[in-house]
């Protein structure tokens, strides 16, 4: 308190309507608490810095590395989010389709069986080709066995060079008698896809 009562011998003059002690007591006399003394920066030693500096350069360059090598591969469908301007914004995106009339209607039926009919001629064509060319290889191969039994024999023996098949053991595994197989939980996991 002896600097409030230096302030108060100091100042006793009028000034503006207020005494120099009641100025004196608007100062705030209490002593600083947070001062400490500042601390000597430690030297370091250029190698240690440039050691520091490479280790985090390396750091960021594997860091780099592992997002080049994971760019290349495809987030799965399911852990890709919408974003959520995205949803906020999907009724103004939502297109309003418009309803179809009577005559465009009738117009796509016609159309439609007009194709089924189209693609059911074509079937019928190809195999009708395909009977023909069946009947006029019996026909030759008939005519082949009245002139020569050992051509056709030959004709109709299977060209191994025209289909390089190799088959080793039986092809469908015939079942084990009184085998007991194991019953198990079934569980479905095929993802469903809604539009929504």
């Amino acid at each position: 308190m002896s600097l409030l009562g230096a302030f108060a011998r100091l100042g006793l003059q009028r000034c503006g309507g207020y005494t120099g002690v009641a100025v004196a007591r608007c100062f705030q006399t209490t002593s600083v608490l947070c001062a400490e003394p500042l601390k000597k920066k430690k030297k370091l030693d250029p190698q240690i810095v440039k050691q520091r500096e490479d280790r985090k350069k390396k750091k960021i360059e594997k860091q780099i590395r592992r997002l080049e090598k994971n760019a290349r591969q495809l987030k799965p469908v399911e852990e890709l989010e919408v974003p959520l301007e995205l949803i906020d914004e999907k009724d103004k995106r939502q297109r309003k389709l418009t309803p179809l009339g009577s005559a465009e209607l009738e117009e796509r039926a016609l159309l439609k069986k007009q194709w089924a009919h189209y693609k059911h001629e074509e079937r019928v064509a190809d195999f009708q080709i395909i009977d023909r060319l069946v009947q006029a290889q019996n026909k030759a191969l008939a005519e082949l066995r009245r002139e020569s039994e050992e051509l056709y024999q030959a004709a109709i023996e299977i060209d191994p060079q025209l289909l390089p098949v190799a088959v080793k053991g039986p092809v469908a595994t015939p079942p084990i008698k009184n085998y007991v197989s194991p019953d198990g939980d079934y569980l479905h996991q095929s993802m469903k896809w809604e539009v929504k």
